[in-house]
């Protein structure tokens, strides 16, 4: 199954992204072990963590085909092209840089790119973008989803992330959220698993209930 394939049955199951932002190597298997435990399937790890690579990799060995794994906070298409030889399969960025997601199409990588505006969501479909991470999305409010889908190709997945949580989600699916990122909510360092998979399970049952 190509990676395509495999990021859209992700996505047609549960299209939640969890962000490790400030995991470590030797705390991220436990990690994602109770992520997985609770239903999701896509796995962030934003290259400001520590030894980001290191982890991405372990993550890489570690999960089964189904789960998704790959970095966030990618700013360059160097660290575009390192991200593709570690095996992962996904690439998120904060901003709209057209070289980092066409370099990350062209590694056979799938790009979720941070934009905000129409024009940085035009720029990065053309650029190869599989799907959007609408960031910040919580400054803007859900009816700004809305406006942005009313110009943009249909079918496109628009991810909200920042500020999402569990009393948000439904709101933000009644105006065209395709899926959801989630941060501190879900994973912070030093949070035991147990409750990281308490809150994957929350957000995925929560998913669940709001989707068609």
């Amino acid at each position: 199954m190509s990676t395509i394939d495999r990021f859209e049955d992700a996505m047609a199951a549960v299209p939640l992204v969890a962000i490790l932002r400030g995991v470590t190597p030797d705390t991220v298997l436990p990690v994602a072990d109770a992520l997985m435990a609770g239903g999701f399937r896509l796995i962030e790890v934003p290259l400001n963590s520590p030894d980001a690579f290191t982890s991405i990799e372990r993550l890489v060995a570690h999960c089964p085909p189904e789960v998704l794994v790959g970095a966030g906070t990618v700013l360059t298409p160097a660290d575009a092209r390192r991200l593709a030889e570690t095996g992962a399969s996904l690439l998120v960025t904060p901003n709209t840089d057209a070289d980092v997601i066409a370099t990350a199409a062209d590694s056979g990588l799938i790009p979720l790119p941070g934009c905000l505006t129409p024009s940085e969501c035009f720029t990065a479909l053309k650029a190869g973008a599989r799907g959007l991470k609408i960031f910040p999305a919580s400054r803007m409010g859900a009816a700004y989803l809305k406006d942005l889908r009313a110009v943009l190709p249909k079918g496109t997945p628009l991810l909200p992330v920042g500020g999402m949580d569990v009393g948000t989600m439904a709101e933000w699916r009644a105006t065209g959220a395709a899926g959801f990122g989630f941060g501190s909510n879900l994973f912070a360092p030093g949070r035991e698993p147990a409750l990281i998979e308490e809150a994957a399970r929350a957000l995925c049952a929560e998913w669940r209930r709001i989707a068609p």
